[in-house]
């Protein structure tokens, strides 16, 4: 889904309309157990001009990645059914997935959890609370290097 602006312009004695229409900046998919977190990380990676698609749990994200194809995929660590860690290992093993850039959003900020994350091969590690601006940053860089 693309962004179009729509604006006018104002010509000798008349208003002309003008749409641009923008590619997005990659397509991200949230994967948040908390649907209040994983609402505010889409609407923010939304107004930024990102693609969005939403999941509930680890098991849900491998059900839907092939059919949303993201660039990005921001992750929890801690849902019921299939946790981040057992996600991001399956996206790894899978060479269908391999590709996809990961970000594992998690209030478990140990010096463990971190290289645990570095093990299996996530792209960046996001502790909560987390600036939603620093996440916006993370995703476009990891998004730019997919594209």
């Amino acid at each position: 889904m693309a962004r179009t602006l729509t604006f006018a312009v104002r010509g000798p004695g008349s208003w002309a309309n003008f749409e641009a229409v923008t590619e997005p900046l990659g397509r991200v998919l949230v994967v948040d157990d908390d649907e209040v977190i994983r609402q505010l990380i889409a609407v923010n990676l939304q107004l930024e001009g990102f693609e969005v698609a939403t999941a509930v749990d680890g098991q849900d994200c491998l059900e839907r990645v092939a059919e949303v194809r993201p660039d990005v995929i921001t992750l929890d660590v801690m849902m019921p059914r299939l946790d981040g860690w057992v996600t991001a290992v399956r996206l790894r093993e899978d060479p269908g997935t391999a590709h996809i850039r990961v970000v594992m959003i998690t209030a478990r900020a140990q010096e463990h959890d971190v290289r645990r994350g570095h093990e299996i091969g996530v792209d960046a590690y996001v502790t909560k609370p987390f600036d939603p601006n620093q996440l916006i940053q993370t995703v476009r860089k990891l998004a730019a290097v997919s594209g």
